[in-house]
């Protein structure tokens, strides 16, 4: 359930819509408003025409939506006309809140809030439209519909009296479909050596493969594939061995895919791998050799634990904070890139109460060290989740390595009304 304030009315069941079927502009639904008791007022009945809009019809799970909820025409205009005791509602003196129900792929409510009226409302005069606005975290991929529900109608003049609007089952006024994060690529290959004579065997470890899937291992010359190749099946862990003949003298890295032919979805990034011809010396020669041997791919990080800025209870709102920066050192000396996934988990408070890891967004840099050979380009500024995003990358070339610094600026999402106490959640950084 998605809260982001005190909500009132009623509680109501969200109606289904057919698929595919585009919501109107505008929706009518009965509505039963009850006026303070203070009035000595009788119940209002009658029809409430409203309209829902959202700032994104296609967000990626994860991701916030803004909604929108506007009463155009309600039954209780005639109930605020006689609060008002015949006089002019000065700027200021209305504010409403309501609710907007979720369901389909993500079930809840919405709290919707309006800002205080900056134009006042005529002594007689019905009030013009009311608009409330509210936020939720999209938690599932699929189509996600949006009724109004019950409505609050707030004056402060003369005095202080709410106007409660409970509404019968609202067709739905919007709509929206959320698609899954998409998922990193984790597969990746290891050479037992890096270099051999033509025709030597090299021991290959290609991990991060679903289990059971058909690897094929190959030489890759650039972006084209050599004559080298051997096939190989991913065991019950998803790792497949595999001894490779490199016999192309034009093989200079190993890479391992499934299906056909190598993708940047299905295959891993290439490992260098050079062919040492030894042919003899000529007469009055003398074959000399200078080895750069490759090293690893590795990283550090500055400190264990990341402290989130503070948020009031009941307003709720953003928790900044900074991660550790990372260090990344590429001394492989080879034409493989590599990536940075970050994951988070939910974050869990007192009493088992969470906080989806989905309400956690970053925004990536990533700067290469003097001398370093290859540009790092950070990720992209968005939700992290439990599905993973890019915190920084280097794509496959020529030749890839250097030192890198990469930092990220993070921000939870707090709702309103989060129950106070603290909420501890791992993040958890991997490179390939």
């Amino acid at each position: 359930m998605a809260v982001l304030a005190a909500t009132a009315g009623g509680a109501l069941s969200a109606p289904a819509a057919a698929d595919g079927e585009t919501p109107p502009d505008r929706v009518e639904f009965p509505t039963h408003c009850l006026p303070p008791q203070e009035a000595g007022l009788p119940p209002a009945d009658g029809p409430t025409t409203a309209r829902i809009a959202v700032d994104n019809p296609a967000p990626q799970v994860g991701d916030t939506v803004t909604v929108t909820y506007q009463v155009l025409a309600t039954p209780a205009a005639a109930v605020l006309e006689q609060n008002s005791a015949g006089v002019e509602l000065p700027a200021g003196a209305l504010t409403a809140t309501g609710r907007i129900l979720l369901a389909g792929a993500q079930s809840g409510e919405v709290t919707v809030v309006g800002g205080r009226r900056k134009d006042p409302v005529p002594a007689g005069a019905a009030p013009a439209a009311v608009t409330m606005t509210g936020t939720f975290t999209v938690t599932a991929p699929g189509g996600i519909t949006l009724a109004p529900g019950g409505y609050t109608l707030h004056t402060s003049h003369p005095m202080d009296l709410d106007t409660v609007c409970t509404a019968a089952a609202a067709p739905v006024s919007g709509r929206l479909t959320a698609t899954p994060l998409p998922l990193a690529n984790l597969r990746s290959v290891f050479l037992a050596a890096a270099s051999g004579r033509p025709g030597a065997k090299v021991e290959v470890t290609a991990a991060g493969f679903p289990p059971g899937a058909a690897v094929t291992v190959a030489g890759r010359a650039g972006a084209a594939e050599t004559a080298d190749r051997v096939a190989a099946t991913a065991d019950e862990h998803g790792v497949a061995l595999a001894e490779l003949p490199v016999t192309d003298k034009a093989t200079t890295a190993v890479v391992a895919y499934e299906g056909t032919a190598w993708s940047a979805g299905q295959g891993s990034g290439p490992a260098a791998y050079a062919v040492v011809d030894a042919a003899p010396p000529q007469p009055g020669t003398q074959r000399m050799t200078a080895t750069v041997e490759p090293g690893a791919l590795g990283m550090t990080q500055a400190g264990e634990a990341i402290t989130l800025g503070a948020v009031p209870y009941g307003d709720g709102g953003a928790a900044p904070g900074r991660i550790g920066t990372v260090t990344v050192k590429d001394a492989r000396g080879g034409p493989a890139g590599w990536s940075l996934i970050g994951k988070v988990t939910d974050f869990t408070g007192p009493g088992g109460l969470r906080i989806p890891g989905g309400s956690l967004s970053w925004t990536p840099a990533c700067a290469a060290a003097e001398g370093s050979p290859s540009p790092c380009t950070a990720g992209s500024a968005g939700a992290v989740g439990p599905d993973g995003a890019v915190l920084a990358s280097i794509p496959d070339g020529p030749l890839v390595g250097g030192t890198f610094t990469v930092d990220a600026a993070v921000t939870l999402r707090v709702p309103p009304y989060t129950p106070p106490g603290a909420y501890t959640a791992v993040l958890t950084l991997t490179l390939s």
